[in-house]
């Protein structure tokens, strides 16, 4: 007989959405703890422009797969797969509730559709091929005989992915099995509010000073240093644009990351989407009631 699969309740929303302050709730209800599904908050040192959960929420409850990379080193979403299929499982040992919460889509995924990862490449081979002129990539893909159907020709850095996979291509299944997506809904004008509000609140915490520390610590190009809320100050530190402006290059790229993200949700019809918290709370109440 297979293995019981416990239950997994997961919350998305687009940035600034209040899925965090959802997932607490949540969590203090049905004794949960939270796995951070968040490409950035994964980065030690980077709190203030990750709008990472403070030391007071982590107290109140355990969060998971926070603080886990050094800016130098990178991250990905296999790697994010299996420290968060490690947290679901601690966190179910211990007879508690695991609550997946973030806004990287493919994070997400990876655990919730069980997404299979093609092996990693080495930088040199990666190097190598970056330097290479998109006919001699397409010359080389044809050559070893892959099959280049559904993938995007006139994009350097997808072919270059065909010929490290030989092919190959990522996998994915039905979702798992005792697992409830909730999403939150929030209209436009109230998202553009909420992230005007976080991002003042960044600059009120003093985010162009953590930026300028990072960036002295681990340059412009280290990956962590390329998200929204911190390649915005590069214009800025180097005299081109103005605190101002600075703000509004914020501002505007998390709106538009939020409309990226929403494209991706509307794709999956897994999700409940509700208003409020109440309306998650019927759901997962509902969902963990029910005979598992």
């Amino acid at each position: 007989m297979a293995a019981k699969i416990g239950p997994l309740i997961v919350i998305v929303g687009e940035t600034a959405s209040g899925k965090s302050q959802f997932a607490m709730d949540i969590a203090q209800r049905f004794d949960g703890e939270i796995i951070s599904a968040d490409s950035w908050t994964v980065y030690r040192g980077f709190d203030i422009g990750t709008a990472k959960p403070s030391r007071q929420d982590r107290t109140r409850v355990k969060h998971h797969v926070i603080d886990v990379a050094e800016a130098n080193d990178g991250f990905n979403a296999a790697l994010f797969k299996t420290l968060a299929l490690k947290a679901v499982e601690d966190i179910q040992q211990r007879g508690k509730l695991p609550i997946l919460v973030g806004g990287t889509n493919l994070y997400i995924d990876s655990v919730v559709y069980d997404y299979s990862f093609l092996p990693p490449v080495s930088p040199q081979v990666r190097e190598a091929r970056n330097k290479q002129v998109l006919s001699e990539l397409l010359q080389e893909a044809d050559e070893a005989g892959i099959n280049m159907d559904g993938i995007d020709t006139r994009n350097k850095r997808r072919v270059i992915r065909a010929l490290e996979s030989g092919g190959q291509r990522p996998t994915n299944t039905e979702l798992r099995p005792n697992t409830l997506l909730i999403g939150i809904h929030t209209d436009r004008e109230t998202l553009r509010n909420r992230i005007t509000e976080r991002v003042d609140k960044m600059f009120a915490r003093r985010l162009e000073q953590e930026v300028k520390t990072l960036s002295q610590k681990y340059g412009w190009d280290s990956e962590p240093m390329k998200g929204i809320g911190y390649r915005e100050w590069r214009e800025y530190y180097e005299g081109s644009k103005t605190l101002t402006e600075t703000r509004e290059q914020i501002i505007s790229a998390s709106m538009n990351l939020a409309k990226r993200q929403r494209t991706w949700f509307n794709r999956n019809n897994s999700i409940h989407w509700v208003n409020d918290l109440s309306e998650a709370v019927d759901l997962a109440t509902t969902f963990l009631n029910k005979k598992q």
